[in-house]
């Protein structure tokens, strides 16, 4: 397997942050002279997300955690686009393979959180997510986007328990009305 040189990545990810860096043409460019380089696959995936190309993303993404089954970020990404296009059950099963983190690792406690809130447990969502928060020193954006989650719970809890929350509220309405067409850490 050969993977894009580190420099390269560097270069490729200093110019996406920039208004003028590579475009969507280069990133394609570097998965193709980098087929099996799981990263960039992961960033494609992440970056065609915000496109709007959801099918594109979505094979990217998988592609991902094919070639690198333990690439925990894409797993999580992958699952919570998953979530986030209406398909939970899709969504478990991703993130299946990180309940073998530590049970203090930030993206095990952030697919903890997801599961409450796929199961309306938003008391449930908002303590896991926030421990979540709490143990995140890798991957900051994602914090805001687990923020968001948090504040809408609290929101539709509205000062009452979990079971008292309005019924026709339904996690996944509340991921897509939320984060429509947006990824973690974007």
């Amino acid at each position: 397997m050969t993977l894009c040189p580190d420099d390269e990545l560097t270069r490729l990810l200093e110019g996406m942050a920039q208004p003028s860096g590579p475009t969507l043409e280069g990133l394609k460019g570097a998965v193709s002279a980098y087929p099996d380089d799981p990263r960039l696959h992961f960033l494609l995936g992440s970056v065609l997300i915000g496109e709007g190309q959801l099918i594109d993303a979505h094979e990217h993404l998988a592609r991902a955690i094919e070639i690198e089954p333990e690439y925990h970020l894409a797993r999580f990404q992958l699952g919570f686009f998953s979530l986030t296009s209406g398909e939970p059950e899709r969504a478990l099963d991703v993130w299946g393979r990180l309940d073998r983190l530590p049970d203090d690792h930030y993206l095990r406690k952030f697919v903890d959180g997801l599961r409450c809130l796929i199961r309306d447990d938003f008391n449930g969502a908002i303590a896991s997510l926030s421990e979540g928060i709490q143990l995140n020193q890798e991957n900051l954006p994602m914090n805001s986007d687990m923020q968001l989650l948090i504040e809408e719970c609290h929101k539709l809890l509205g000062g009452q328990t979990a079971d008292d929350a309005p019924s026709e509220t339904s996690a996944t309405s509340l991921l897509l009305n939320q984060l429509s067409g947006r990824g973690p850490g974007h």
